[in-house]
């Protein structure tokens, strides 16, 4: 993987993750043994600051439970102040594989593409959404590939790699909630390369989704008019 070593951050965002947190960071450590690693505590009242700080990687805490977007845009501040070349989020909840970030990170290395998102829905995966989520992902990835006009299948994947200037980017502007769509359309608006490669995810291997079927309807509502007010605002 020689190719592949430039200068590399994995982001972990982390609320209430302690069943979960330490395995997370092992099998990153074993998989991608040359990057670091920075979990970014978003003001969790259990025990993953104190688990994430015995295994030790970065640890950024929140004062305060702000939320996905602020915790994101947290670490790539971060990434931004020690001049990492390449940021990849995974999830404290064990659903990202460690031993794929390889592969996502290849075509930013090899500049191929500013941000890479690993899809659910390509090659041959066996994920099978629940009916209402999986209709708020199809709609969501029609509305963004008719936006940026390319085909995107899985818009809602937090499992994805970004390049220096993405990393940038996302370091001064970055959606505040539920914000993985919402910054593919960003993105797009400011010229960034987007591609998507197949991945598979496991199943979370502990505590449970935030996203209940309420907020689920608050979520397509609220993404879809966060992106039709930022196609009228100039970025």
């Amino acid at each position: 993987m020689n190719d592949l070593k430039k200068s590399l951050l994995i982001i972990i965002p982390a609320f209430n993750e302690e069943g979960s947190i330490g395995v997370v960071i092992d099998n990153i450590k074993k998989h991608v043994p040359w990057a670091d690693i920075a979990v970014v505590n978003d003001g969790s009242s259990d025990r993953t600051a104190a688990i994430a700080s015995s295994k030790g990687v970065i640890l950024i805490s929140n004062p305060y439970n702000m939320g996905i977007g602020s915790t994101m845009q947290t670490g790539y501040k971060y990434a931004h102040m020690k001049g990492y070349d390449v940021a990849v989020q995974v999830d404290a909840d064990g659903q990202h594989p460690a031993e794929q970030i390889a592969q996502l990170i290849r075509p930013v290395v090899e500049n191929k593409a500013d941000i890479v998102v690993g899809s659910r829905f390509l090659g041959e995966g066996s994920y099978r959404p629940s009916l209402a989520r999986g209709a708020g992902m199809a709609l969501f990835s029609s509305v963004v590939s008719v936006i940026i006009k390319e085909k995107v299948t899985d818009t809602t994947s937090g499992f994805r790699a970004a390049g220096k200037e993405c990393i940038e980017f996302f370091a001064k502007r970055y959606p505040d909630d539920y914000p993985e769509v919402e910054a593919l359309v960003l993105l797009h608006k400011k010229g960034f390369s987007i591609m998507e490669i197949p991945v598979s995810m496991n199943e979370r291997s502990a505590g449970r989704s935030s996203i209940t079927p309420i907020r689920s309807i608050y979520y397509m509502v609220k993404v879809l008019l966060a992106i039709f007010v930022d196609l009228m605002k100039k970025i």
